[in-house]
């Protein structure tokens, strides 16, 4: 007997499998002795604090609360004469698109009155050469999201061209321009 409590308090408790052991047996017992003092019928009650019914944070009579409206968003609105956000996507596309040969300040400068101030900062640096297409090849898409803020699409000879434009005082300008492979 002396012998085994030796061993025990000599090696096997202070090993990592003792201490793993010791700490295994404590937690059973701790669970062991919650449930014979609960004494609960059914399982799932005890020291859940989970309602019994479902929690409603809005009236369900109100209506429709969700996120995603099922109504048409409103149409954009252009100042009578002012370019359209399609007009004004096509001219920013043959801009953005360049020609041979054109300098990185006349690609800027060609850009620079479609464009907001802060894409056109974001834009400063790039190369003309940097267009990852030569092309336009079909009429641009428009999602109208609100009266001043639209998206627009426009299919290109190896991807599309994705535009968000927003409206100013000087018309509609390209604020994002995001390019799509296909």
């Amino acid at each position: 007997m002396r012998r085994a409590l030796e061993f025990l308090f000599t090696r096997a408790l202070r090993s990592r499998l003792g201490v793993a052991l010791v700490i295994a047996v404590l937690v059973f017992g701790v669970i062991g002795a919650a449930r014979l003092i609960s004494d609960s019928a059914d399982p799932a009650e005890g020291l859940s604090s989970r309602p019994d019914r479902p929690i409603t944070t809005v009236d369900p009579a109100a209506g429709d609360d969700g996120v995603l409206n099922s109504a048409a968003p409103p149409p954009p609105v252009t100042s009578p004469g002012a370019r359209t956000p399609e007009q004004i996507a096509e001219r920013f596309a043959a801009a953005w698109l360049g020609r041979p040969g054109m300098t990185a300040e006349e690609w800027q400068a060609g850009l620079r009155p479609l464009s907001t101030s802060a894409l056109s900062e974001k834009l400063t640096g790039v190369e003309p050469e940097s267009v990852p297409a030569e092309t336009v090849t079909g009429p641009p898409t428009m999602r109208e999201r609100s009266e001043t803020f639209v998206e627009l699409l426009l299919p290109l000879d190896s991807g599309r061209l994705r535009l968000e434009l927003v409206t100013s005082d000087d018309g509609w300008l390209v604020d994002v321009l995001d390019w799509e492979r296909p």
